[in-house]
């Protein structure tokens, strides 16, 4: 018999609804002591997936308002019987609410608890269950689809897929070396050698996922640089949508580095509107200058702007000579202007043209598309969220890695067996099907609580 929880589930903030939700056995028994429904019928003797319109009470009389929802076992979020109460959003009613919940037998649920009661009652996967943050948290679309895909089983779905394929070879080996006498059929090496490089290969792909996973959940880090009155700072108001930095025609007016955060191409982008990169004798531009250069090896990706109605001078093309080879869009701003920069011998092909004082943001979201991959992006085909999930699908890698050395050094299948071991323990540990307890509480320490 499980203890049964309750917890807010919504935000902690003035809003139109916010819910109460109660898990567990006792949960219609529970709220059944704090809501009357107006046609007299308790939760208890409701069907599942109905509601009743009511009120909340508790031993100081009438709280609110309220629906409430009963959901029947297994056939709910977490597997369990659940009651939701949804009140009016007012933080003062929703505490007083939970309280009576709470001093009618319920206990107070922990950071993810919900969430964990589902993993443990096999109606999520650990990836699925991770993915429940991921999803809450989503800034952008590639971040939502990643995310709504991993909780739909993308990541589960593609490590079963390889761990499918390990499973066979393994068992073909078990049989071949645990029963020598019987009739079973004998392995061959480079059978054997040929299903371990599909495995090799499917785990790389999702390796490859990586990156881009970070970026999707925990945002872009970009750096917007270039020489000072280049435009930078028009740029960042253009892609905020809003005037978040100074603008003048005086060559340093940003000194400091501004910072904000948009959304854009699927990506969120913690922008840094730095100051104009350049050889000066003022202190104080001196720091911004410095701190400049400081984002700039720091940043996943550079928007780099330069203006086009000057010709291009040493620091221009040191500059590009610097972003060349990474992540990096190239704005030639003022376009409205006449033009004296030639990009024909430039270290840079793609340009992206032109007048940030004027011109839409749509440009400068196309080439970022292009750069960040947004349009080739499979977020179906599982995506590795996190630095938990790449360790797992990592340490499977090397694991795999291990086991075909083995069979080109001539080991014995013994050998080669322990490593195709490590690699399957390596995807259930990812999956939730073989993780630590020590695991699991690290994966649901950082839910809220209420989810």
């Amino acid at each position: 018999m499980s203890q049964t929880i309750a917890a807010i589930a919504t935000a902690s903030a003035a809003a139109g609804i916010g819910v109460i939700r109660i898990s567990g056995d006792d949960a219609p028994a529970i709220a059944d002591k704090v809501f009357k429904s107006v046609s007299g019928q308790t939760l208890s003797q409701m069907k599942g997936y109905s509601a009743a319109f009511g009120e909340v009470f508790d031993a100081d009389g009438k709280i609110d308002e309220a629906v409430a929802l009963r959901f029947v076992a297994p056939k709910s979020y977490t597997g369990e019987d659940v009651v939701e109460l949804s009140c009016h959003g007012g933080d003062y009613l929703l505490r007083r609410t939970l309280r009576a919940v709470l001093s009618a037998g319920a206990r107070m649920a922990q950071s993810g608890e919900f969430t964990r009661r589902a993993f443990l009652n096999g109606k999520l996967d650990l990836t699925a269950a991770e993915s429940v943050m991921t999803l809450i948290g989503a800034k952008g679309s590639g971040a939502h689809k990643a995310a709504l895909a991993a909780r739909q089983g993308a990541v589960f779905t593609s490590a079963q897929a390889i761990k499918a394929n390990l499973v066979s070879a393994d068992a073909d080996l078990a049989a071949w070396t645990d029963f020598p006498d019987e009739d079973v059929p004998y392995v061959e090496a480079d059978s054997l050698k040929s299903s371990l490089v599909k495995a090799k290969e499917g785990l790389n792909a999702l390796i490859s996922t990586a990156e881009r996973g970070k970026m999707l959940t925990q945002g872009v880090t970009t750096a917007i640089v270039g020489k000072p009155n280049v435009g930078k700072s028009t740029v960042m108001n253009l892609l905020s949508g809003c005037d978040r930095s100074i603008v003048t025609d005086i060559a340093g007016t940003t000194r400091d580095v501004i910072e904000d955060t948009v959304c854009v191409a699927g990506y969120t982008l913690i922008l840094a509107d730095t100051a104009g990169i350049r050889s000066t004798d003022d202190v104080i531009e001196a720091v911004g200058v410095k701190l400049a250069k400081e984002k700039l090896e720091q940043a996943q990706l550079v928007i780099a702007v330069f203006d086009s109605s000057r010709p291009f001078d040493s620091e221009d093309l040191a500059l590009m000579s610097e972003i060349s080879s990474r992540p990096h869009v190239a704005i030639l701003n003022k376009t409205d202007l006449p033009q004296k920069a030639d990009i024909s011998h430039c270290p840079i092909k793609n340009w992206v043209k032109i007048s940030a004082k004027f011109d839409s943001v749509e440009p400068i979201e196309a080439a970022l598309e292009s750069v960040l991959g947004t349009a080739d992006l499979d977020a179906e085909a599982g995506i590795i969220a996190n630095d938990r999930q790449l360790d797992c699908v990592n340490r499977s890698y090397f694991a795999v890695c291990d086991a075909i050395s083995a069979i080109e050094s001539g080991f014995t299948f013994d050998a080669v067996g322990v490593c195709i071991d490590d690699a399957i323990s390596a995807l259930c540990e990812l999956t939730g099907e073989r993780a630590s307890e020590s695991v699991v509480d690290e994966v649901f320490s950082r839910f809220c609580v209420g989810k």
